[in-house]
């Protein structure tokens, strides 16, 4: 089960073969083409069958997501974009800080290095 308590589902308007990275993806808010690459590299690194056999366990045990006419991802609520917004602007401020802020050893390193 998700965290949203729904049934994982297969995404066939967004996927390549049978849908379920475009699921995996759509679930996990990650970008298709990261799911779809991650795949192929872990089944290079050794994960060969399984990974076969998980993937074709996923696409029978997954529901197909109802056919929305168009293959847009689905966009995420409100809540979730401003939650990611909030973050990506806490860690830009620590960045800023950061570099901004007075660092007398790096100073003095940048100095001996001219």
């Amino acid at each position: 089960m998700s965290k949203s308590g729904q049934r994982f589902e297969t995404n066939k308007d967004n996927g390549k073969l049978l849908g379920v990275c475009a699921g995996i993806a759509d679930q996990t808010g990650l970008d298709v083409t990261i799911v779809r690459i991650a795949l192929v590299v872990v089944t290079l690194m050794g994960a060969f069958p399984w990974t076969l056999i998980a993937y074709a366990a996923a696409a029978w045990l997954g529901k197909p997501r109802a056919r929305s006419g168009h293959s847009l991802p689905r966009s995420s609520s409100g809540e979730d974009s401003r939650a990611r917004m909030r973050s990506l602007d806490l860690r830009m401020q620590a960045i800023e800080t950061h570099v901004t802020s007075s660092n007398s050893r790096l100073a003095r390193e940048i100095e001996e290095l001219r």
